[in-house]
C-alpha cells in the first residue's frame, strides 16, 4: 500500500534528472550565456515578483481583459527567463501534473464541439499556468514569497475594510442574493470591489488563511497588530457576505489550519496540551458556532437553508443547473466539451431548463468533468493529491530545519481546501480575482522545493 501510495503521488520521481537528459532543455541552456550579458536580467526574481504583485494587487478592482493583458506578460517574462536559466528549475512533481493536465485540456480544445469557444477558454487556462509556473520560481527567495504575500494582503485589507463599510453605511444590492420568501429577504449582502457576495467571500479564503500565518511570521509588534488587524477584517467581512459556501469553506480553512500547525509544533507541547489541544481548540470553536446558530436568528435561518432542498431558491437554481450539466456530461463523457466560460455558454442553453439560465456549473468539479470530460477531472485530482502530499512533506522538512517558510506552505494547504470546499458549490474561483490566488496557492507550495536565502 505504501508503495501504491508513493506511485500515486510521484515520490520517486526525479524531475531535474528528466529535464536534464533531455535535448531539447540543453538546447534551452544555449541561452544563458545571453543572460549573462543582460543587466536587466540581473534583477530576474525581483521583476518576476512585482509582475505577480501586480496581478494579485489589480485582480479585485479591474477588467478582466487588463488581467489578461497582466497574464500575457508574466507569461513571456517567464519564458524569458527560462530559456535563459543557469540553474535548476525546481522541478516537482506538481510541474509534471500540471503540464498533464495543460495536455489534457489541449486535447479537449482540439476535440470540442465548439471549438472557437474552446480555444479562447485554453488560452486563458494556459495564461493562468503561467502565473503558477513564474510563481513557483520566484517564490523560492523567503523575501520575495514574504513580498508577495504581504502585497496581496495590504489589497485583501483594502477590499475587506470596503466590505465592512458597506455592512454598517448600507449598499444597493446588485442582484436577487437572497430568497426572495426568506425572513431575510432584505438583508444587506457584502460585495466590495468584487461586485459578488459569493465571489467576495471566496477572495477572502485565501487572505484569512495568510493573514493568520502572518501573525505568527512577521516579527515586530507592529507587524503583528497589522496581521491581526488584517485577520480581524478579513474574518468580519466574510461573514457579512453571508455565503454560506464561503462559511462551510472557511471552517474547512480553520480545521486543516489547525491540525497542520499542531503537527508543526506538537513536539514542543507539554504532554498534556500534545493530547488534549485539539480536542480543546474544536471544542471551544463548535461551541461558539453552535451559540451563533442558536441565539442569532439570522445566522440560524441562514445555516439552515443548506440543508432546504429545492424550497430554498439558491438551492434549487443550482440543482436545475446540475440536472442539465449532468445531461451534458452522459454526452461529453471523457474530453468534454472544451475549456472555459464561453464554451460552457455555447452548449448549456441545448440542454437548459429556460427558466434557470447559467454562466457557469455552480461546482468546480462539475465544471471539470463538463470542460475536460472524466479524463481531465481525473488529472484535476491527482494534481490536488500530489499537491496536498507534497505539500505537508515540505511542512515536514521544514519544521525539522525550523525554515520559517513551512508556516506559508499551511497557509496555502489550508486555502487550498478552503476554495475546494467552497469549489463544491460554487464556481466563483474561475473569475480572474480567486483563479490567481489558486495557482499562487499552488506555486507557494512547488517553490518550497529549493527555498533561497
Amino acid at each position: 500500500m505504501t508503495y501504491f501510495w508513493k506511485y500515486l503521488v510521484l515520490a520517486q520521481l526525479n524531475c531535474e534528472r528528466i529535464f536534464d537528459s533531455s535535448y531539447l532543455y540543453r538546447k534551452v541552456k544555449w541561452f544563458t550565456v545571453w543572460r549573462e550579458g543582460s543587466w536587466l536580467l540581473q534583477w530576474s526574481e525581483a521583476i518576476g515578483a512585482a509582475l505577480l504583485s501586480l496581478v494579485l494587487m489589480l485582480a479585485p478592482f479591474v477588467s478582466t481583459s487588463l488581467i489578461g493583458v497582466l497574464l500575457m506578460s508574466v507569461m513571456g517574462y517567464w519564458i524569458i527567463i527560462s530559456v535563459s536559466e543557469n540553474e535548476p528549475f525546481g522541478l516537482t512533481p506538481i510541474h509534471l501534473l500540471v503540464l498533464i493536465y495543460w495536455l489534457i485540456a489541449t486535447i479537449a480544445t482540439a476535440l470540442s464541439p465548439v471549438k472557437t469557444e474552446a480555444i479562447s477558454g485554453w488560452i486563458k487556462f494556459t495564461l493562468y499556468l503561467g502565473l503558477f509556473t513564474l510563481g513557483s520560481r520566484v517564490l523560492r527567495s523567503p523575501k520575495i514569497c514574504n513580498w508577495v504575500i504581504t502585497s496581496f494582503l495590504l489589497v485583501a485589507l483594502m477590499v475587506s475594510s470596503y466590505g465592512v463599510r458597506q455592512q454598517y453605511l448600507g449598499v444597493e444590492q446588485l442582484a436577487t442574493w437572497n430568497d426572495p420568501e426568506s425572513v431575510l429577504a432584505g438583508d444587506t449582502r457584502v460585495y466590495s470591489y468584487l461586485g459578488n457576495p459569493n465571489l467576495l467571500g471566496g477572495y477572502l479564503l485565501s487572505a484569512i488563511a495568510l493573514s493568520l500565518i502572518a501573525v505568527l511570521v512577521w516579527r515586530s509588534w507592529l507587524q503583528k497588530g497589522l496581521a491581526i488587524t488584517m485577520l480581524g477584517m478579513n474574518t468580519a467581512c466574510l461573514f457579512f457576505t453571508d455565503s454560506r459556501g464561503a462559511w462551510l469553506a472557511v471552517s474547512a480553512l480553520i480545521f486543516v489550519l489547525f491540525v497542520l500547525l499542531y503537527f508543526w509544533w506538537r513536539e514542543y507541547l507539554p504532554r498534556f496540551w500534545q493530547i488534549w489541544l485539539l480536542p480543546l481548540v474544536f471544542g471551544f470553536m463548535g461551541g461558539i458556532c453552535l451559540v451563533a446558530i442558536l441565539g442569532v436568528e439570522s445566522i440560524r435561518l441562514r445555516f439552515l437553508s443548506i440543508f432546504a432542498g429545492r424550497e430554498d431558491s439558491s438551492n434549487n437554481f443550482r440543482i436545475n443547473v446540475w440536472e442539465a450539466v449532468f445531461k451534458i456530461i452522459a454526452d461529453y463523457p471523457l474530453t468534454g466539451i472544451g475549456p472555459g466560460n464561453e464554451a460552457f455558454n455555447a452548449i448549456y442553453p441545448r440542454y437548459m431548463d429556460p427558466l434557470y439560465p447559467a454562466l457557469s456549473a455552480y461546482s468546480v468539479f462539475l465544471e471539470h468533468i463538463v470542460e475536460l470530460g472524466y479524463i481531465g477531472f481525473t488529472c484535476f485530482v491527482w494534481l490536488i493529491v500530489v499537491t496536498l502530499n507534497y505539500g505537508i512533506n515540505q511542512v515536514n522538512r521544514l519544521r525539522k530545519s525550523r525554515g520559517i517558510e513551512g508556516l506559508w506552505v499551511i497557509g496555502a494547504i489550508a486555502a487550498m481546501v478552503g476554495l475546494m470546499t467552497h469549489g463544491m458549490v460554487d464556481t466563483v474561483w474561475y473569475r480572474p480575482p480567486i483563479n490567481t490566488l489558486w495557482w499562487f496557492m499552488l506555486a507557494i507550495i512547488a517553490s518550497k522545493s529549493s527555498v533561497k536565502e
